[in-house]
Protein backbone atom coordinates (compact mmCIF):
# COMPACT_ATOMS: atom_id res chain seq x y z
CA UNK A 1 0.00 0.00 0.00
CA UNK A 2 1.28 3.64 -0.52
CA UNK A 3 2.27 5.81 1.51
CA UNK A 4 -0.38 8.47 3.05
CA UNK A 5 -0.53 10.92 5.43
CA UNK A 6 -2.01 9.64 8.28
CA UNK A 7 -5.66 9.78 8.73
CA UNK A 8 -7.59 11.00 12.19
CA UNK A 9 -10.96 10.01 12.32
CA UNK A 10 -13.86 11.79 14.68
CA UNK A 11 -16.72 8.52 14.82
CA UNK A 12 -19.74 9.18 15.92
CA UNK A 13 -23.32 8.13 15.66
CA UNK A 14 -26.71 7.39 17.89
CA UNK A 15 -27.23 4.96 20.57
CA UNK A 16 -27.18 1.12 19.34
CA UNK A 17 -26.13 2.34 15.54
CA UNK A 18 -22.78 0.35 15.28
CA UNK A 19 -20.28 2.80 16.66
CA UNK A 20 -18.25 -0.17 17.85
CA UNK A 21 -18.72 -2.67 15.14
CA UNK A 22 -16.98 0.20 12.88
CA UNK A 23 -14.58 0.62 15.41
CA UNK A 24 -13.66 -2.99 14.88
CA UNK A 25 -13.43 -2.88 11.36
CA UNK A 26 -11.42 0.27 12.08
CA UNK A 27 -8.61 -1.78 14.01
CA UNK A 28 -8.68 -4.63 11.33
CA UNK A 29 -7.97 -2.10 9.12
CA UNK A 30 -4.91 -0.54 10.70
CA UNK A 31 -6.49 1.97 12.56
CA UNK A 32 -5.51 2.18 16.06
CA UNK A 33 -8.92 3.01 17.98
CA UNK A 34 -9.51 5.10 21.27
CA UNK A 35 -12.66 4.57 22.40
CA UNK A 36 -14.09 7.82 24.68
CA UNK A 37 -16.74 5.64 26.76
CA UNK A 38 -14.58 3.42 27.93
CA UNK A 39 -12.21 6.37 28.92
CA UNK A 40 -14.72 8.01 30.30
CA UNK A 41 -15.35 5.08 32.83
CA UNK A 42 -11.73 4.46 33.65
CA UNK A 43 -11.39 8.86 34.52
CA UNK A 44 -14.54 8.21 36.90
CA UNK A 45 -12.92 5.35 38.58
CA UNK A 46 -11.77 5.74 42.33
CA UNK A 47 -8.90 7.72 42.40
CA UNK A 48 -9.95 9.26 38.93
CA UNK A 49 -9.58 12.96 37.93
CA UNK A 50 -13.32 13.00 38.09
CA UNK A 51 -14.48 10.26 40.61
CA UNK A 52 -14.40 12.96 43.60
CA UNK A 53 -16.15 15.47 41.51
CA UNK A 54 -18.83 13.21 40.31
CA UNK A 55 -19.50 11.60 43.99
CA UNK A 56 -20.08 15.04 45.12
CA UNK A 57 -22.48 16.30 42.40
CA UNK A 58 -24.66 12.74 42.69
CA UNK A 59 -24.11 11.89 46.42
CA UNK A 60 -22.95 8.64 47.42
CA UNK A 61 -26.12 6.96 46.40
CA UNK A 62 -24.40 6.31 42.85
CA UNK A 63 -21.33 3.97 44.88
CA UNK A 64 -22.20 0.47 44.20
CA UNK A 65 -20.84 -1.97 47.19
CA UNK A 66 -17.43 -1.83 45.62
CA UNK A 67 -16.93 1.84 46.64
CA UNK A 68 -17.17 2.55 42.85
CA UNK A 69 -19.21 4.54 41.18
CA UNK A 70 -22.51 2.62 39.49
CA UNK A 71 -22.77 3.69 36.10
CA UNK A 72 -26.62 1.84 36.24
CA UNK A 73 -27.55 3.85 39.36
CA UNK A 74 -25.88 7.38 37.84
CA UNK A 75 -27.90 6.49 34.55
CA UNK A 76 -31.05 6.33 36.06
CA UNK A 77 -30.73 9.41 37.75
CA UNK A 78 -29.01 11.10 34.67
CA UNK A 79 -31.53 10.35 32.04
CA UNK A 80 -34.59 11.02 33.87
CA UNK A 81 -33.69 14.48 34.26
CA UNK A 82 -31.97 16.50 31.24
CA UNK A 83 -29.99 19.06 34.05
CA UNK A 84 -28.47 16.73 36.09
CA UNK A 85 -27.29 14.66 32.72
CA UNK A 86 -26.20 17.90 31.23
CA UNK A 87 -24.00 18.71 34.57
CA UNK A 88 -22.51 14.82 34.82
CA UNK A 89 -21.41 15.72 30.97
CA UNK A 90 -19.53 19.38 32.34
CA UNK A 91 -18.03 17.44 34.77
CA UNK A 92 -16.48 14.68 32.66
CA UNK A 93 -16.18 15.80 29.17
CA UNK A 94 -13.22 18.17 29.62
CA UNK A 95 -11.07 15.57 31.09
CA UNK A 96 -11.91 13.26 28.15
CA UNK A 97 -11.48 15.66 25.55
CA UNK A 98 -7.87 16.40 27.06
CA UNK A 99 -6.91 12.99 27.27
CA UNK A 100 -8.30 12.02 23.98
CA UNK A 101 -6.41 15.01 22.56
CA UNK A 102 -2.99 13.52 24.08
CA UNK A 103 -4.01 9.83 23.02
CA UNK A 104 -4.05 12.00 19.24
CA UNK A 105 -0.72 13.27 19.78
CA UNK A 106 0.60 10.23 20.41
CA UNK A 107 -0.54 8.27 17.31
CA UNK A 108 1.64 7.82 14.29
CA UNK A 109 -1.03 6.21 11.92
CA UNK A 110 -4.13 6.49 11.24
CA UNK A 111 -6.65 6.39 14.00
CA UNK A 112 -9.99 7.07 15.17
CA UNK A 113 -11.51 8.11 18.35
CA UNK A 114 -15.53 6.84 19.17
CA UNK A 115 -17.21 10.02 20.24
CA UNK A 116 -21.49 9.85 20.82
CA UNK A 117 -21.62 13.37 21.78
CA UNK A 118 -18.86 14.84 19.65
CA UNK A 119 -20.92 17.76 17.95
CA UNK A 120 -22.71 17.95 21.38
CA UNK A 121 -19.35 18.88 22.92
CA UNK A 122 -18.62 20.57 20.08
CA UNK A 123 -15.29 18.84 19.38
CA UNK A 124 -15.40 19.00 15.91
CA UNK A 125 -11.77 20.23 15.06
CA UNK A 126 -8.97 18.67 14.87
CA UNK A 127 -10.39 15.71 12.71
CA UNK A 128 -9.06 14.09 9.15
CA UNK A 129 -13.30 13.56 8.84
CA UNK A 130 -16.34 13.19 11.00
CA UNK A 131 -18.01 9.70 10.04
CA UNK A 132 -21.72 9.33 11.45
CA UNK A 133 -22.46 5.91 12.37
CA UNK A 134 -26.41 6.03 11.86
CA UNK A 135 -29.58 3.42 12.18
CA UNK A 136 -32.89 3.30 11.42
CA UNK A 137 -34.96 4.51 14.91
CA UNK A 138 -37.05 0.78 14.29
CA UNK A 139 -33.96 -0.58 14.59
CA UNK A 140 -32.15 0.72 17.41
CA UNK A 141 -35.09 0.25 19.13
CA UNK A 142 -34.84 -3.40 18.49
CA UNK A 143 -30.84 -3.40 19.21
CA UNK A 144 -31.76 -1.73 22.84
CA UNK A 145 -34.27 -4.30 23.66
CA UNK A 146 -31.42 -7.03 23.30
CA UNK A 147 -29.80 -4.74 25.61
CA UNK A 148 -32.42 -4.54 28.31
CA UNK A 149 -33.68 -1.81 28.09
CA UNK A 150 -37.40 -0.84 28.22
CA UNK A 151 -39.03 0.95 25.27
CA UNK A 152 -39.70 4.15 27.28
CA UNK A 153 -36.06 3.91 28.68
CA UNK A 154 -34.95 3.93 25.27
CA UNK A 155 -36.59 7.22 24.00
CA UNK A 156 -35.11 9.14 26.70
CA UNK A 157 -31.95 7.57 25.87
CA UNK A 158 -32.18 9.07 22.21
CA UNK A 159 -33.92 12.11 23.46
CA UNK A 160 -31.24 12.70 25.47
CA UNK A 161 -28.75 12.89 21.94
CA UNK A 162 -28.63 15.33 18.77
CA UNK A 163 -31.17 14.14 16.39
CA UNK A 164 -29.42 11.62 14.02
CA UNK A 165 -30.51 13.61 11.30
CA UNK A 166 -28.44 16.71 12.85
CA UNK A 167 -25.90 14.48 13.15
CA UNK A 168 -25.27 13.14 9.63
CA UNK A 169 -26.00 17.20 8.09
CA UNK A 170 -22.41 18.10 10.16
CA UNK A 171 -20.41 14.79 9.37
CA UNK A 172 -18.20 14.35 6.27
CA UNK A 173 -19.49 10.72 5.97
CA UNK A 174 -22.58 8.74 6.87
CA UNK A 175 -22.69 4.84 7.26
CA UNK A 176 -25.64 3.36 7.46
CA UNK A 177 -26.34 0.54 9.20
CA UNK A 178 -29.69 -0.86 9.38
CA UNK A 179 -28.52 -4.42 7.69
CA UNK A 180 -25.70 -6.95 8.18
CA UNK A 181 -22.29 -6.53 9.00
CA UNK A 182 -20.67 -7.85 6.04
CA UNK A 183 -22.39 -4.27 4.95
CA UNK A 184 -21.21 -1.92 7.12
CA UNK A 185 -17.91 -3.46 6.64
CA UNK A 186 -17.99 -3.00 3.02
CA UNK A 187 -19.27 0.54 3.20
CA UNK A 188 -16.63 1.05 6.15
CA UNK A 189 -13.94 -0.31 3.52
CA UNK A 190 -14.97 2.38 0.98
CA UNK A 191 -15.21 5.67 3.22
CA UNK A 192 -11.71 4.63 3.79
CA UNK A 193 -10.61 4.16 0.20
CA UNK A 194 -12.20 7.70 -0.42
CA UNK A 195 -10.40 8.99 2.60
CA UNK A 196 -6.77 7.83 1.52
CA UNK A 197 -7.40 8.58 -2.45
CA UNK A 198 -7.29 12.16 -0.79
CA UNK A 199 -4.07 11.50 0.30
CA UNK A 200 -1.79 14.71 1.35
CA UNK A 201 -4.28 17.01 -0.30
CA UNK A 202 -6.93 17.04 2.84
CA UNK A 203 -6.57 18.70 5.62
Amino acid sequence: MSSHQPIILGLTGGIACGKSEVGRILQQNGFAVLDTDTLAHELMTAGGPVFKTVVKRFGESVLGADGEIDRKELGKIVFENPDALKALNELVHPAVIEAAEQWKAQQRGDAAVMVPLLFETGWTNGWSAIICVSAEEEVVFQRLEKRGLSEAEARKRIAAQMPLTEKEKQSDFILKNNETLDALRNETVKVLEALRSRGTDHE
